[in-house]
């Protein structure tokens, strides 16, 4: 794993862009976003026209579950092409936070859709409709292989990226939810219990909350530039220090560039007797640590013993 992280990071370290490693995930990765959006797509017009047809919520707010997905995955895709487009002028990053916020715009889009089903199912819970059972559980079953399948396109990337990784439990969640919702279509089917439907929808919701939790804090805390998930700063900062040569280390950040790519300044204190050639060194061997730290991206500046101290209190 180390080897193969660490080629992926210094392409990232010398052209910021990573495009030694990029294309190919990506081509790969774009393919699994555009067969998932156009597989769930398809399904959700399904449940959309037999959910109507048959007045079932359970089936509606499937629908609305899996569009929040679709939704998500094209944004998802979108945001991958982004982090590919070169930094300019204005944007020296380039657009990689989109990643970000996307995952940001995500939450909110899936908290949205769990109101309205909350909603709807508390309302039909009180007044239950006849729904056809068989009906039901024939589109939930469909919508497991669908989702399985789109499910298991991501399963390989989701540790790479906060995207992928929630592209993949929306995925699988969504497998369960059918069958779920198999499982209820069954027993309406045989009791007539048709409240069940409501509370299905009801349950959906729930499933939908704590998925999106995790998403929101995760995503909120990257784009006001917090510590990535992951990431120590005290096991950093002892981890750069017990670099031969480094005498301290101070003024640490660390933040997420994307959701994929971690950056760090920090200055680092050297014998005052320490070469421009051994700094080099040092600051290689630094880069070195800090990659397999999972930070791709570092600027450190590199600071004489007993000058900061003539500066500042120390």
């Amino acid at each position: 794993m180390h080897s193969h992280d660490h080629s992926h990071s210094h392409s990232h370290d010398h052209s910021h862009h990573g495009h030694h490693h990029g294309p190919v995930e990506l081509t790969h990765l774009t393919r699994a976003f555009v067969i998932g959006i156009a597989l769930n797509f398809l399904f959700v017009l399904i449940e959309v026209v037999v959910g109507i047809s048959n007045s079932s919520l359970s089936l509606l707010s499937d629908a609305g579950h899996n569009l929040g997905d679709v939704a998500s995955l094209a944004i998802s895709l979108l945001a991958f092409k982004l982090t590919q487009v070169k930094s300019n002028d204005r944007y020296t990053y380039g657009y990689k936070k989109t990643t970000i916020l996307v995952a940001l715009l995500n939450a909110a889009i899936l908290l949205v859709s769990i109101g309205i089903i909350g909603y709807e199912a508390v309302r039909r819970f009180y007044h239950p409709e006849p729904v056809q059972g068989k009906t039901i559980a024939i589109v939930a079953f469909v919508g497991i292989l669908i989702n399985a399948f789109t499910a298991y396109l991501f399963m390989q990337d989701k540790e790479k990226d906060i995207n992928v990784k929630s592209a993949y439990l929306h995925l699988a969640s969504d497998a369960i939810v059918s069958l779920g919702i198999v499982i209820g279509g069954i027993i309406i089917y045989f009791t007539g219990w048709y409240w069940l439907d409501a509370l299905i929808g009801m349950a959906i919701a729930i499933v939908i909350l704590l998925g999106t939790w995790s998403l929101l804090v995760d995503s909120l805390r990257l784009s006001l530039d917090g510590v990535p998930q992951g990431i120590d700063l005290a096991k950093v900062q002892t981890q750069l220090a017990k670099i031969p040569g480094v005498q301290g280390v101070h003024h640490v950040h660390v933040w997420a560039l994307s959701t994929s790519v971690n950056a760090l300044t920090a200055h680092i204190v050297v014998p005052t007797e320490t070469t421009l050639s051994e700094m080099e060194k040092l600051k290689h061997k630094l880069r070195h640590e800090l990659i397999h730290l999972n930070i791709q991206h570092s600027a450190l500046e590199m600071e004489p013993d007993g000058v900061h101290c003539e500066l500042e209190a120390c």
